[in-house]
């Protein structure tokens, strides 16, 4: 498709957004993208350290007299009137001006909940980057925006949209859907002459690893081995299971495993992976949302958090020519993987903004529903009073493990992980339970109930077109 057209029938509108979190990664992209895309534009900026902010936007092109730092509505309204950049540490001060959408980028769930919620009931499209208010509030804030004819979408350049529109491609051509997913953040990286193995700045010996570089004929046997060659290194991430909560919550795809399989394997192997186990595979059923550990060897093109579906083929002689392009085809020629081997962040993310708010269409799914549930499992036994910090470059929440719950195995009173962060545990919690709501000692009230609401107004629906 030709993306000029798509947004042909708007020339000289600008789109106007919001970021919260502006001072962060995505932010920064987006910010970066947005000096050199037409007909979009930031007008109000929110982040703690405005300093830090001012110092962002002057290292990205911007002139220090068009920025105005903002501590009331009418500074920020005539801010933006005066066609300046408004800059906000009061995320209250985020409406007090005209635009069109808000890019809701702070990770932080409450905080992220109420921007959301408050630019909603002022009129204006969200765009959620913070997977983690998305895993708890996502339906809700989704039934708010349906109810007020707007729009609220995951942004393109992160791997739920992009997944997304992987998986409604290959449905809209009719393909057979078996397995979609992603890879995790970082490659598996084998050196065979030495044996080791090599994931961002960690390297550890793997020598059985390079014996296991062919698949084999027994797959789930090869995967097996693969994982334990690999066990110095972690396996899984929170934030791998929030995004595929936020996918499964969109487009009905399910968890074949609260764990997920993480099976360590290359790019070319994926067909032969993701099928069932009658037909050689690892799965127990089929439209599943899943991980894998992408291994390669130096110098091989990185899968660089990139995502996949994996399909039956259907006819042979069609998937044979495909196969000699260069495509991902099984060895028996009966599944095919289909990926994009990429993720842009904000570099990508205009393009939902401006669909968003020209054509009031989402880049996520459009009818979300409770498939899945992002729980979490204690590590070890919690006493009471344990207060389940969150943190890190992945946002894990203190001594829990981060689970995928298909939606028909989720009980009513399952606590989501992210509501669960920041709070303190009323009741001890042992090692290997799920936390419940009845366990979180002071849960914030604005999450709780917009937990509740979604959960009630979209629930997943009987005998899912997913199996």
């Amino acid at each position: 498709m030709n993306l000029h057209h798509l947004f042909a029938d708007s020339p000289g509108r600008t789109v106007r957004y919001a970021l919260s979190g502006a001072g962060g990664g995505f932010a920064r992209t987006l910010l970066a993208q947005s000096r050199l895309t037409p007909g979009l534009a930031p007008a109000v900026l929110c982040d703690r350290d405005l300093p830090r902010l001012r110092a962002l936007l002057v290292e990205l092109g911007h002139h220090d007299d068009e920025l105005a730092e903002c501590h009331d509505t009418a500074a920020v309204a005539a801010a933006v009137d005066a066609g300046h950049l408004a800059l906000v540490a009061d995320a209250s001060l985020l409406t007090a001006a005209a635009w069109d959408i808000l890019v809701e980028a702070t990770g932080s769930p409450a905080d992220g909940l109420a921007m959301a919620d408050r630019a909603l009931r002022a009129g204006r499209h969200v765009a959620m980057v913070s997977k983690e208010v998305d895993s708890v509030a996502g339906l809700h804030l989704a039934a708010l925006a349906e109810e007020r004819g707007l729009v609220y979408t995951t942004a393109d350049g992160d791997q739920p949209a992009n997944l997304i529109a992987l998986i409604t491609w290959a449905e809209l051509l009719g393909l057979d859907v078996v397995a979609v997913g992603k890879s995790t953040e970082y490659d598996l990286v084998l050196d065979p002459d030495t044996g080791r193995l090599t994931q961002l700045d960690t390297t550890v010996d793997a020598p059985d690893l390079a014996g296991l570089l062919e698949l084999g004929d027994d797959v789930p046997a090869t995967v097996a081995a693969r994982a334990r060659a690999v066990a110095a290194l972690p396996t899984g991430a929170t934030a791998d299971y929030c995004e595929m909560a936020v996918v499964a919550t969109n487009t009905g795809y399910r968890p074949d495993t609260e764990l997920m399989h993480y099976p360590v394997a290359r790019i070319a192997e994926l067909a032969d992976v993701y099928r069932p186990v009658d037909e050689g595979g690892i799965l127990t059923r089929t439209g599943v949302v899943d991980v894998f550990s992408a291994l390669r060897l130096p110098g091989e093109a990185s899968f660089a958090g990139g995502v996949f579906v994996v399909v039956r083929t259907g006819d042979p002689v069609t998937w044979e020519l495909l196969r000699a392009k260069g495509h991902v085809v099984s060895r028996d020629g009966r599944f095919a993987a289909v990926y994009l081997p990429y993720h842009l962040m904000g570099v990508e993310a205009p393009v939902s903004l401006l669909s968003a708010v020209l054509h009031g269409r989402p880049s996520g799914g459009t009818a979300a529903r409770a498939h899945a549930v992002l729980a979490g499992r204690a590590r070890t036994d919690l006493p009471a009073g344990t207060v389940l910090g969150m943190g890190g470059h992945h946002h894990d929440v203190t001594g829990v493990q981060a689970v995928l719950l298909r939606g028909e195995d989720a009980p009513g009173d399952v606590a989501p992980l992210y509501l669960a962060a920041h709070t303190t545990l009323a009741r001890p919690v042992a090692a290997g339970d799920l936390l419940r709501l009845d366990d979180l000692a002071d849960a914030d009230a604005h999450l709780l109930d917009a937990w509740t609401a979604g959960r009630s107004a979209r629930p997943a629906p009987e005998g899912s077109v997913q199996a």
